[in-house]
């Protein structure tokens, strides 16, 4: 919401509905599988397209439930993800934000943290993101990738629920779609018309619905059991309401050796102050937890006084 207001929607399900963009058929199927999550219906329903067709089952109202639910997704995708152009005069900010970290899990599926990522490769001051993917597979040794190399520092950055830059083909192998920040977005669509893949990321669901899908996949599992689960001292949650069905993450990152947390509050909302102490005492353990103004200069978007 603080860099592009189309991203004030409930979830891409709430916006296809909204919008009369699902048909019966594929109405059925997220009410089947009992899930908002339009990843793992595209997926499954790509599976059985791709069975039919290799078996030669005639099976033509597969496959248009496929094309629809692929539609819609890039319908709704469209509509509220914000175009690179729009955010691009945030992504200094961004950066200078993001590079102050060692660690960025970013709980979001859009594009702003590879966005900021790709305008750092051409900032020449010494530090470096890596997202450990190696032409365009993830390395699961990702620990090697803390070692610095031509730069004096850099920050290690991970998708726990996925990202729309992820990918899996039809045998499941998991990719990163490359493209100038520009034209990242248009890219990821063209691959998701191609049919050659299906993006690889959690949009929404329950607890289980969401521990099953990141067990689905050989990246986010990699990220939930050694990543989330690596020791650290601090944390600092930014732009997350710690969500019940989110808690699970949080609750991985519990003896990993915190002591302090600091936690983004917008306004002076007590209600969420109080919620976010006694949830992190709960999943953490005693730890100091420290509260400040996500509008904070220095925040995200927002600059320091010398950056105006």
């Amino acid at each position: 919401m603080a860099v592009a207001p189309s991203f004030g929607y409930g979830s891409l399900l709430d916006h296809a509905r909204q919008n009369g963009l699902l048909t019966a058929d594929v109405v059925r199927l997220f009410e089947f599988f009992d899930t908002a999550d339009f990843e793992l219906i595209l997926r499954l329903v790509w599976q059985a397209s791709n069975v039919n067709l290799s078996l030669e089952i005639p099976d033509d109202r597969t496959r248009q439930a496929y094309l629809r639910v692929r539609d819609c997704l890039i319908e709704a995708v469209r509509a509220v993800h914000p175009e690179h152009g729009a955010v691009q005069h945030h992504l200094p900010h961004m950066y200078q934000f993001l590079k102050s970290f060692d660690t960025v899990l970013s709980l979001n599926y859009d594009l702003l943290v590879y966005w900021t990522m790709t305008y750092g490769f051409n900032i020449e001051d010494g530090h470096l993101f890596k997202d450990c993917f190696v032409r365009s597979v993830f390395d699961d040794d990702w620990q090697k990738f803390r070692a610095r190399y031509r730069e004096r520092i850099n920050t290690l950055v991970f998708y726990p629920h996925g990202s729309l830059a992820l990918c899996r083909n039809a045998v499941e192998q998991e990719s990163k779609i490359h493209a100038a920040g520009a034209g990242l977005l248009e890219a990821i669509l063209d691959e998701w018309r191609g049919e050659r893949v299906v993006p690889l990321f959690v949009s929404e669901g329950v607890k289980a619905q969401k521990v099953a899908s990141i067990q689905s996949s050989y990246y986010l599992s990699t990220l939930y059991r050694e990543v989330l689960t690596s020791e650290r001292q601090t944390l600092t949650l930014f732009g997350w309401g710690i969500g019940e069905h989110d808690r699970h993450l949080l609750q991985r990152m519990r003896n990993t050796g915190i002591q302090r947390v600091a936690v983004s509050v917008f306004g002076d909302d007590q209600v969420y102050c109080n919620y976010a102490y006694q949830t992190i005492q709960d999943d953490l353990g005693q730890v100091q937890v420290d509260f400040f103004n996500c509008l904070s200069p220095g925040c995200w978007i927002h600059p320091l006084p010398a950056q105006v």
